[in-house]
């Protein structure tokens, strides 16, 4: 059994490597972390979406501005959407490929940032969401994998982990991504935590 865990870390590491030896990928982390950066700065929010381990990704996200990531400072408006009792709602009456977009449509204003978080870029719920925040005049962040699917093309930035047959490699990078652009948004918003770090 030690051999395959082994694996599972070397498979990880090389994906790692993979990523961040292409320097578009670091300008893609940087352009969305500054989206957002303006967003916040201009009194707006961020909503976050992704199903499985990617809602769990868009809560852990969220949870990071809300709550606190490496030091304390106000908490910043993110919101995932989360709500079991929308979620079951809305797949009940519409149809599971609006549990995103009627949320979307209900509270995106002008201004605020989508993080759509799929990695196959194809979930028809993820595009149904983009193209509401677009509706609402959003800006939108998303994060795939694979080939980026259709949502590579509907958003404003892309950030994809590299080409993975199974979505667990893609949500390693995606953690990652996630870890980096809250840090980014923090070395932005509050210089003054990190002088001395």
């Amino acid at each position: 059994m030690i051999e395959p865990i082994k694996k599972d870390f070397a498979d990880a590491l090389e994906m790692l490597k993979t990523f961040i030896n292409d320097e578009l990928n670091l300008k893609a982390i940087e352009k969305a972390a500054l989206l957002m950066v303006n967003a916040l700065r201009n009194g707006n929010k961020i909503i976050s979406c992704g199903n499985g381990g990617s809602l769990c990704d868009a809560i852990h996200f969220a949870e990071e501005l809300t709550g606190r990531f490496q030091l304390s400072r106000r908490p910043l408006p993110a919101i995932a959407i989360s709500d079991p009792a929308h979620i079951t709602c809305v797949a009940n009456d519409f149809g599971f490929g609006y549990v995103f977009s009627r949320y979307v449509e209900s509270v995106g204003k002008p201004g605020d940032i989508l993080l759509a978080i799929s990695t196959s870029g194809n979930s028809e719920n993820i595009k149904n969401a983009i193209l509401a925040a677009r509706k609402n005049a959003m800006q939108v962040v998303a994060l795939t994998g694979k080939t980026g699917g259709e949502t590579a093309s509907m958003c404003d930035v892309e950030i994809r982990a590299p080409y993975s047959e199974f979505s667990d490699r893609a949500q390693e990078i995606h953690t990652k991504i996630i870890h980096s652009l809250v840090h980014s948004i923090e070395l932005e918003l509050f210089p003054e935590l990190y002088k001395n770090n």
